[in-house]
């Protein structure tokens, strides 16, 4: 990774240019073209830096919430409720950390209330452990920027 990945970095985290060629024009404002732009950002994604470049949807707007659960699972057996927890496409975060009460695998949900409670109640009954959820409340912050160069 050289400077010119770290501003391209911390350009992709603002948003890509809203154009019918994103990478050209993103490309336009460091002096490169196109196709290194997609072989840069390629590579960083392969590395694991880029995880995924995409919108961050307001998910009211699309009649969507959001929920965020935590399970009392016992850490030998966090790897394979993680595994659970993970393979619904609709959950957005999914991390173990600790904590006194218990819950300590942590994630989050998105989609339609009805949905929300389907994938809630599975995850419940596949790994057998004791569920809390949170719905939200109110949205304050969406998203973060690192400070990156």
């Amino acid at each position: 990774m050289d400077e010119i990945d770290l501003k391209l970095l911390a350009a992709v985290q603002e948003g890509l240019p809203l154009t019918p060629r994103p990478f050209r024009d993103l490309g336009d404002a460091f002096g490169l073209g196109e196709d290194e732009v997609i072989v840069r950002l390629s590579a960083l994604q392969r590395d694991g830096l880029v995880r995924r470049i995409g919108p961050i949807l307001d998910l009211r707007k699309l009649g969507m919430g959001g929920m965020l659960a935590a399970l009392q699972v016992p850490v030998e057996e966090a790897d394979e409720a993680a595994q659970v927890v993970s393979e619904y496409p609709e959950v957005s975060h999914n991390y173990l950390r600790p904590n006194e009460s218990g819950y300590n695998l942590w994630f989050t949900v998105s989609a339609h209330e009805d949905r929300i409670q389907e994938i809630l109640q599975e995850i419940r009954i596949r790994t057998g452990c004791k569920l809390l959820a949170l719905p939200t409340g109110k949205i304050f912050k969406i998203g973060v920027k690192f400070d990156i160069i």
